[in-house]
């Protein structure tokens, strides 16, 4: 039998227990994803499930919380201008890191410290 990864279903980022108004307004609000319900089975242990094009975002809560500073989701992004502008005016730090050759990048913490990074081909500039 062989196998074969076809991509990604969702990635998940952790949070602190009670923290669903900040995911909803960070997630939802200021990077506009829509929240989709979780499934009746999982809905009692709290969190937030997001849709990323044909992926999805999972944000759960974790026992003994640490932010992921290093590890990180990567969103494609494609204007990404008018992203960082959103997340600033909504008084988000953009943090710069070295060129990704082929693309234009920034990061930013979410409201619970978990690195995120927003890229886009650098010829679709915007």
């Amino acid at each position: 039998m062989s196998m074969l990864i076809e991509g990604l279903d969702h990635v998940q980022v952790a949070a602190p227990r009670e923290s669903e108004g900040a995911m909803r307004r960070f997630y939802g609000e200021i990077l506009g994803l829509p929240e989709i319900p979780k499934p009746e089975t999982l809905a009692g242990r709290g969190g937030a499930w997001f849709q990323l094009g044909r992926q999805q975002l999972h944000i759960g809560v974790e026992d003994g919380f640490a932010p992921a500073r290093k590890a990180h989701p990567a969103f494609l992004v494609s204007n990404l201008a008018a992203l960082r502008r959103q997340i600033e005016q909504a008084g988000v730090a953009i943090e710069e890191d070295a060129p990704l050759p082929g693309y234009v990048r920034f990061y930013c913490m979410d409201p619970f410290g978990n690195r995120l990074e927003f890229l886009q081909p650098a010829e679709r500039k915007d």
